[in-house]
């Protein structure tokens, strides 16, 4: 009661899960994003689609058992999206069974007009996105189309996506092809896709930025998770010989080889910029 009454208490959803409280909202969310709309000389090459894996799953079982309403965080997912946008990229957007995408809508930018207009541009991909099991059957042979793979962040990512074969498909795909890999956040969970199987783990040596452990072990105390998270991300990409180059969830992004990563939302902007002007310097 004391929680509810200071604004510490996760709300409650009609589905049983909890989205975060008044403070955690005031504090880690913004009605307006740092989008920095710049002008790129825009791509006019062959490679001009990225893949765009997004989860379908909404709510993410904490280690209490209370469910944590997640999904993608719309401006990891969005920024990054216009940035390449505009270097001239164009969007596959799959899930893992052709599920819609979910977004934690908890967390949209309502007073930002580029976030906004890609999502309503997109709506329709994100309400019926392609199975990925699907373009794996059907655009695996097209190597030449593609530039990237990218996985946005959000809790979400947690769910599905690295338990899923065919995300794990699709990452060795793009590392086997020279493509490049880009995701931000929690999203560098999908990077354990590649391990099923008892598989060797393709980024092992690599740098990346991902969200830290150690701020999700925080976040309860404000009411942003409803407990404590069922599993440390970055703890288990270390474990593989992943060099994590963050400690904090700021605004770093790490570029090593065809890989590129974000720590936090923070870094969503910064993200987009560094996609899209290493691949228009690699691809021109």
């Amino acid at each position: 009661m004391l929680k509810k009454l200071l604004g510490l208490a996760p709300k409650l959803e009609s589905d049983g899960s909890y989205s975060p409280s008044k403070l955690a909202l005031k504090l880690g969310t913004v009605d307006k994003s740092d989008y920095e709309n710049i002008a790129y000389t825009k791509y006019k090459g062959s490679k001009s689609k990225i893949l765009v894996i997004f989860t379908e799953q909404k709510n993410l079982k904490m280690q209490n058992g209370k469910l944590f309403s997640t999904g993608n965080h719309p401006i990891e997912a969005l920024l990054p999206m216009l940035h390449l946008k505009n270097a001239g990229f164009d969007f596959e957007i799959a899930t893992p069974t052709g599920k819609p995408v979910v977004f934690e809508m908890w967390a949209f930018p309502e007073e930002d007009e580029h976030v906004n207009a890609i999502y309503n541009e997109l709506k329709s991909s994100f309400d019926k996105p392609m199975k990925l099991a699907d373009f794996i059957a059907s655009s695996f042979e097209d190597t030449a189309s593609y530039a990237a793979v990218f996985v946005p962040g959000g809790h979400g990512s947690m769910l599905g996506i690295p338990q899923n074969e065919n995300v794990g498909k699709a990452l060795k795909w793009a590392h086997q092809n020279d493509l490049f890999t880009i995701s931000l956040c929690h999203g560098p969970g999908s990077f354990l896709a590649t391990t099923l199987n008892n598989q060797k783990f393709i980024y092992e040596g690599y740098k990346m930025a991902v969200f830290p452990d150690s701020v999700d072990k925080q976040t309860p105390m404000i009411g942003y998770l409803p407990g404590q998270m069922p599993w440390g991300l970055s703890e288990k990409l270390k474990s593989l010989g992943a060099n994590i180059v963050n400690s904090k969830s700021d605004k770093t992004v790490c570029l090593d080889r065809k890989l590129i990563t974000g720590a936090s939302p923070l870094a969503s902007n910064e993200l987009g910029k560094l996609a899209a002007t290493t691949l228009l310097q690699e691809l021109r």
